[in-house]
């Protein structure tokens, strides 16, 4: 099962903003629900509790070290492997990690793949994505996105790959 980590990063490598995205990009959203839909979903619990629900079509699985949370519609577990192996029960090809920042910056150094949008500008923050080392990884797609009167801001959709 590859292991992907799919996330929008400001150019200064901020993701959020008291457990919310700083920006609006609407076709961003829609690039994340085509590309994760029918698949696994990891998150931490500040992840799932700023979604408000579970993901519809997509095994939602939530990491959390607190024994009382336990929400409808989604699998609980208190580590990133138990994440993983219930993600592999599924024998979907590809699970996704959504975030938030911690759980990213323990899924790194086991991802197979990174779907980054990378927006074209900086924002505040207190949630960063993790520095990767882009000499361990390969681009292999990029797909520019204007800005333009939906989005305030340009930004590009890069798929980066583990090199073998």
């Amino acid at each position: 099962m590859l292991i992907s980590l799919i996330a929008a990063v400001a150019e200064n490598g901020v993701i959020g903003q008291d457990n919310e995205l700083v920006w609006h990009l609407p076709d961003d959203f829609k690039y994340f629900k085509q590309t994760t839909s029918g698949h696994p979903v990891l998150m931490g619990r500040k992840t799932f509790e700023s979604l408000g629900k579970p993901l519809p079509n997509r095994l939602n699985v939530v990491i959390t070290r607190n024994p009382a949370f336990h929400p409808e519609g989604a699998v609980i577990v208190d580590s990133l492997e138990k994440a993983m192996e219930e993600a592999r029960k599924t024998g979907i090809a590809e699970a996704f990690v959504i975030g938030g920042a911690e759980i990213y910056r323990q899924a790194i150094a086991s991802a197979d793949r990174l779907y980054l949008t990378e927006v074209k500008a900086s924002y505040e923050g207190d949630a960063k994505f993790p520095d990767f080392d882009k000499t361990v990884w390969q681009e292999i797609s990029r797909r520019p996105h204007p800005a333009d009167d939906r989005h305030a801001v340009p930004f590009d959709f890069v798929i980066w790959e583990r090199k073998p």
